[in-house]
């Protein structure tokens, strides 16, 4: 993703691209550039101050440039070099006085500087500094948790965002902690990677404080511990607010029917491995399911996680917006940043024409937040996989399912007879029922017009009755609750026919069917309320 107010994106393993286009660059080495080019005020966006830190203090010591820090706490402290005596400084007025005064090649890193922004003094005097620095070897690098810089200093700064730790860092986490005597690590190279793909999307202390908890809670750390740092990693991931990971067990025979979208995720299972890399596969984008509500779009989406063995992401687009300005952008490229560290995995959008409705009743902000995303949609080069659902076409933007933004669009329409006879078998199984103590046939014929969430319903209604009269719900239970429903298909007729109109024009392919000719052939199409 570009940032707003530099010339530098980055990957979900800190890889960038400079805007002279010559290729990937890492945190550090684009540190080092700007360094050397003489950039006067430079914004670091992380969570993780330690860790910034000691990859400011490589940078300087690699360039032999002295590289002092400063806290309000704590004043000036040493971070590389031999700069001689140290300033003295206890208000941030000070501090940039004082990095004017000093000589020489000196890095300045400013703690908890973003605090300040809001001091018009403040903000005048450090515009003022970095305009003067242009004429001297020196720089200020502050650490901040946002990338919200005020407008007055966008013009002079350069933001740049310290990734997550990948997975080789992560591991150097590990090792940190197997080289403490009396720790024992009992894991497998393969295990040992695992674990850290578990942890990918958690800082680095993160990290350590669960390697750490497994390691005190069962005396040493092996591969049942990878389940350990999954459940850790989904309280953090839920920490960012708008995000929140699903722990996947279903897989397609949890979903009745839908047999041509099945066969077109079978066919991409092995797309995110080395093995496709190989081959020249490029990874896949994602899909749109469009149809009629309770036809399984959710469940396909937890599905797809499931299938594939990817974490399965959920985006609450809500969520993302807060009630402060600039909040909701914020939220936005964090979310999408975490996505991409953990990828590859599944991020999945829910009720799309809800959560990518924008307006111009909120200063823009909509706006921004839609054109974030649609833009992380198209650009995108990390591997997540996005699942898009929307129940109203004809509320959604049309940009959004413009080619590129998604591999295929899928229309799910009602459930065909056989449909409905694998639904309800799906059904029973997952209660502890058997298929075969039902009349399935007689089923699938009764519950012409009905969607899977409906029959799912059906059967626990049938549940309750048998439940309540101490016995074994039956067929004719199940029966009975279908003729007290009345289904989507008779309530929202309308908006059935609709969305056929829609997938006849050819703007989708059916979920069910390869032919739309047959699509239209086998779909149920009550033209009048439903008798039993």
């Amino acid at each position: 993703m570009k940032n707003d107010h530099g010339r530098t994106s980055l990957d979900k393993n800190g890889r960038g691209h400079s805007a002279a286009g010559h290729g990937p660059v890492g945190f550090e080495a684009e540190l080092d550039l700007f360094l050397r080019a003489r950039y006067t005020l430079v914004v670091v966006v992380t969570l993780e101050e330690e860790r910034a830190l000691k990859a400011i203090a490589e940078v300087c010591e690699r360039g032999r440039r002295p590289c002092l820090a400063w806290d309000l706490a704590d004043g000036f402290e040493v971070l590389s070099g031999k700069p001689g005596n140290l300033p003295v400084a206890k208000d941030p007025l000070t501090v940039i006085e004082q990095v004017e005064k000093a000589d020489g090649d000196i890095t300045f890193v400013l703690k908890d500087f973003h605090d300040c922004w809001s001091n018009p003094q403040v903000k005048r005097k450090l515009r003022n500094t970095a305009q003067r620095l242009k004429f001297t070897r020196k720089s200020i690098v502050v650490i901040s948790p946002t990338r919200t810089v005020p407008e007055e200093l966008r013009n002079e700064t350069e933001v740049l965002e310290l990734p997550l730790p990948d997975a080789a860092q992560l591991d150097g986490v590990l090792g940190g902690l197997t080289r403490t005597p009396g720790i024992k690590v009992d894991l497998t190279p393969g295990g040992r990677e695992k674990l850290g793909q578990a942890a990918l999307g958690m800082t680095a202390a993160q990290a350590g404080r669960a390697y750490a908890k497994a390691i005190v809670r069962d005396g040493a750390l092996d591969e049942r511990h990878i389940e350990v740092v999954v459940r850790e990693k989904k309280e953090v991931i839920r920490e960012s607010e708008a995000l929140e990971f699903y722990p996947v067990h279903e897989t397609p025979d949890d979903v009745g029917g839908l047999d041509v979208l099945k066969q077109w995720l079978r066919l991409r299972e092995r797309a995110f491995t080395q093995e496709a890399r190989d081959y020249g596969l490029p990874a896949p984008k994602g899909i749109a399911l469009i149809g009629i509500p309770g036809t399984g779009k959710s469940l396909t989406a937890k599905m797809i996680g499931g299938l594939w063995r990817l974490p399965l992401l959920r985006l609450d687009v809500g969520a993302l917006f807060g009630s402060l300005v600039g909040e909701a952008e914020e939220r936005t490229r964090r979310a999408l940043r975490l996505a991409e560290t953990v990828a590859p995995c599944v991020v999945w959008i829910d009720e799309m024409e809800k959560a990518l409705a924008h307006g111009g009743g909120d200063s823009g902000t909509s706006t921004r937040v839609f054109g974030t995303l649609l833009t992380w949609m198209q650009e995108k080069t990390a591997p997540c996989f996005v699942v898009g659902t929307a129940n109203d076409v004809s509320s959604l933007p049309p940009e959004v399912l413009r080619k590129g933004r998604f591999d295929e669009i899928f229309f799910l329409d009602l459930p065909t007879a056989e449909e409905r006879a694998e639904i309800f078998s799906v059904h029973l199984r997952k209660r502890r029922r058997l298929p075969g103590d039902f009349d399935i046939a007689r089923l699938a014929a009764r519950s012409e017009g009905y969607v899977g969430a409906e029959i799912e319903q059906t059967i626990v209604d049938a549940m309750y009755v048998g439940f309540h009269q101490d016995r074994e719900f039956t067929t004719d239970d199940i029966l009975t609750a279908l003729a007290r429903q009345v289904p989507l298909s008779v309530s929202q007729r309308e908006t059935i026919g609709a969305l056929r109109s829609w997938m006849r024009d050819g703007r989708a392919q059916s979920a069910s069917f390869d032919e739309a000719v047959e699509a239209e052939r086998q779909f149920v199409v009550p033209l009048e309320p439903l008798g039993h």
